[in-house]
């Protein structure tokens, strides 16, 4: 599972990638650019990125300056936040969100999403490519750890190492008892 703090930090700047994934599959190189669409970035979230209640939570590109000047580069990025606690949303948008969250369906529209994702669940061939991508992610993952506790390991017996040897010297400690310690300590081999 990912650390959910690292996936907070990184949403922004994640809506900001993938609109520039869209806008460069929309537009052909050398192309005007007046022929890019309008788009729109939605991240459905079972947290409050923004702590403040909202179900919804939309960005558009707008003056510092003067708040009431927009870009007008018709790009909007827009978080749905399952955890909302605002009457900001309709009972249907609400509905849907609360179905994401882990309820029931509750109302036609999301009696026929649930269908539909038990139809997708139960398609062996996305069931296949889905697992071997997940085996691929927790591959990466593994490594990664294993990487990372390696080279941390590393530096706390270098660190350990280098801070006994400045206590020890600090006590005036020979050279001699400074091995010794060390060897004690760290469970050094001799050898």
């Amino acid at each position: 599972m990912y650390d959910k703090k690292i996936l907070k930090d990184n949403l922004p700047k994640r809506m900001r990638y993938y609109q520039g994934m869209i806008d460069l599959n929309i537009l052909e190189k050398g192309e005007n650019y007046k022929n890019l669409k309008k788009s729109f970035v939605i991240f459905i979230c079972t947290f409050d990125l923004f702590g403040l209640g909202r179900h919804v939570y939309t960005f558009e590109s707008r003056c510092i300056e003067d708040l009431e000047l927009p870009l007008g580069d018709d790009t909007t990025k827009i978080i749905l936040n399952t955890k909302g606690t605002l009457d900001d949303v309709s009972p249907e948008m609400k509905k849907l969100l609360n179905y994401i969250d882990g309820e029931a369906p509750s109302d036609e529209f999301t009696e026929e999403l649930e269908q539909a994702v038990k139809k997708v669940r139960d398609n062996e061939k996305w069931r296949l490519d889905y697992m071997t991508l997940q085996m691929s992610y927790q591959e990466k993952f593994e490594q990664g750890l294993e990487q990372g506790l390696e080279q941390g390991l590393e530096r706390g017996i270098e660190h350990g190492i280098s801070g006994t040897i400045k206590i020890l010297a600090g006590l005036d400690y020979s050279d001699e008892q400074i091995a010794e310690q060390l060897i004690k300590q760290f469970a050094i081999d001799e050898e």
